[in-house]
């Protein structure tokens, strides 16, 4: 475990990878690089691993280590950042989605409900556009759309319509401000979660959390050989989502795809069942409760020119 983030499924995730000594393997949500010290101790001298982490707060915790190259990026662009590394196929992946303990504790990202900050929610600072942003420059039937979209929130409406009413007035500029102005609408006996729901909805929003990992799901199959492993950790259903239906048809949604002879076209397998934090893990580390881990395993795919 580190002080920035604990790594969540660690003993699980690495189970997962059923690692080979001299593999390479790739890391694209660095962070506290609690899992990547896992993995290189499992590696041998020729194994190689790389991390991804568009946080400029994680570079701080870059290892020292020959076989380690961490990449200071976006795992969207996964494929041509290997390339650029001279790497063209890769023996395992490890992708823990979400939000790092670090990033709801730095009270000036705006990622939590308990500080009052200003409304920012980026992941890459560098970006333009943030939850201010978002907020301003919605119309009221957009929030209304990403509330359901992104939180399932019954009062979505509702809750859109009162940001529009506050900002009519003043700019909402922080995270207690936006709260204030869902007070009206929010459903008093679940408040705590409907806030919660409401900066989710944003912050994906914000950091295109769900095109990013449908971008990354497409390009395993380019950059895998059969036989290697991609482990996956989600925190709600959107992206597990994403994951369980890739897995099992290569598609985010729909049927599997066959070809006319009824061969499926898929890349994948899944290895095992859905993994969720031990009662030891969640006494350790509360923000795990929600984790779900999946495995999937490269196939020949006989049916598919990739």
């Amino acid at each position: 475990m580190t002080i920035y983030h604990n790594p969540v499924l660690l003993e699980a995730s690495i189970q997962g990878l059923n690692i080979k000594p001299n593999g390479i393997y790739v890391d694209v949500t660095f962070g506290g690089g609690g899992h990547s010290r896992s993995i290189l101790d499992q590696l041998g001298e020729s194994g190689r691993l790389i991390a991804f982490d568009q946080d400029q707060d994680a570079l701080d915790n870059d290892i020292d280590d020959s076989r380690f190259t961490l990449v200071s990026a976006n795992f969207r662009n996964l494929t041509a950042h290997l390339r650029l590394l001279n790497i063209r196929k890769i023996d395992g992946l490890l992708a823990d989605f979400g939000v790092s303990s670090h990033q709801f504790d730095q009270a000036d990202r705006g990622f939590s409900t308990r500080y009052d900050a200003p409304l920012d929610m980026r992941m890459n600072q560098s970006m333009e556009r943030n939850a201010k942003d978002i907020v301003a420059e919605f119309s009221v039937e957009d929030l209304a759309s990403l509330f359901r979209k992104y939180a399932d929130l019954p009062n979505a409406y509702s809750l859109a319509k009162a940001i529009g009413i506050a900002r009519s007035t003043n700019s909402i500029e922080t995270t207690f401000e936006l709260i204030k102005s869902l007070e009206p609408a929010i459903y008093a006996p679940k408040r705590n979660q409907q806030l919660a729901q409401v900066f989710q909805a944003i912050r994906i929003e914000v950091n295109k959390e769900l095109e990013v990992i449908e971008s990354l799901l497409m390009q395993l199959g380019g950059v895998m050989d059969p036989g290697a492993r991609a482990v996956f950790i989600s925190y709600h259903s959107l992206e597990d989502r994403l994951v369980k239906n890739f897995i099992r048809s290569s598609r985010f949604a729909g049927e599997t795809e066959k070809d006319h002879f009824g061969n499926p076209n898929v890349d994948f397998k899944k290895v095992g069942g859905v993994q969720t934090p031990t009662d030891y893990e969640l006494m350790q580390n509360t923000r795990s409760r929600s984790a779900k881990l999946r495995v999937a395993q490269r196939i020949e795919n006989k049916y598919r020119s990739i």
